[in-house]
């Protein structure tokens, strides 16, 4: 597996499978797990933990079959998978509650976390994701782009596709995110075949919408105007369900608003959780 520049990176086994864990690892700072977006891995939240460190424990796990965690053994990797998954990391680490800051795929999962689990969170900060399942017509097209591109990977106009799902049109065309997305295109270009269940439990995630008033933690909601994949209405959505979010929507921002604009969204996301580390 391969080794990261920030945090300590160890293998965890966790139920029937092994995940890939990068912890800075202060037993005195409230801990914070990082919950990535599908497509890409821990290291997306590498410009917040620099940030943050000294101020939380970040913990940063790779969902199961993908990043550097095990291959996944199963057709399809369900996003109740994945929650059961991190709520079990969270006790493998005897960890107090924890804030929870997760993009996209992560934002599913934490919502069933929050919602089965609210004992172990003391918040919830939610970035380019939302609770619904994918509309039909929708999920159709990704699932023909998916399949298609499971014969050859993310490469051509397949990975120009992924890229604008991922980043938006506003993003791209700025010649100072131009190393950022380099990084992530060639990252995706290299998506391994055992990424493909993960992808699908994605795409056909039933709707979480029912578990939004369960939630009671303190949270925070960022959408962008560029983005195709999960449109602000979604994360109002979540706004409206959860009591007493908060929710900023991001112009000119895509589908990963801590990779396009880090400057705006980490201070916020900072704030917003050393306000609800003091209120814990």
């Amino acid at each position: 597996m391969r080794k990261r520049s920030i945090g300590k990176g160890i293998a965890i086994a966790v139920r029937d499978t092994i995940l890939w864990v990068e912890d800075t690892g202060e037993s005195n700072l409230p801990p914070m797990l990082c919950l990535h977006s599908l497509f890409l891995d821990g290291t997306m939240f590498d410009g917040f933990v620099e940030r943050a460190q000294g101020q939380f424990r970040l913990i940063r796990p790779d969902f199961r079959g993908q990043g550097s965690s095990a291959p996944a053994t199963s057709d399809i990797v369900t996003m109740d998978d994945c929650a059961d998954d991190m709520l079990a990391l969270i006790e493998t680490l005897n960890l107090p509650p924890v804030h929870l800051v997760a993009a996209s795929m992560g934002g599913d999962v934490a919502v069933r976390m929050v919602a089965e689990r609210p004992e172990l969170f003391r918040s919830l900060v939610m970035m380019g994701s939302s609770a619904r399942g994918e509309p039909a017509d929708q999920m159709e097209r990704f699932r023909g782009l998916l399949k298609e591109a499971a014969l050859t990977g993310f490469v051509g106009d397949y990975l120009d596709i992924l890229m604008s799902i991922m980043f938006g049109a506003t993003t791209r065309a700025k010649p100072e995110a131009q190393p950022m997305l380099d990084r992530w295109r060639t990252r995706m270009s290299l998506l391994p075949h055992s990424a493909w269940p993960a992808m699908f439990g994605v795409l056909e995630r039933p709707s979480a919408v029912a578990l939004l008033p369960k939630i009671t933690v303190p949270t925070l909601l960022f959408s962008g105007t560029d983005d195709i994949a999960r449109p602000p209405d979604w994360g109002q959505e979540v706004a409206d369900g959860v009591k007493d979010a908060r929710f900023t929507i991001l112009d000119g921002v895509g589908h990963s608003p801590i990779l396009e604009v880090p400057e705006i969204v980490i201070p916020q996301v900072l704030a917003f959780l050393a306000g609800a580390a003091r209120a814990g």
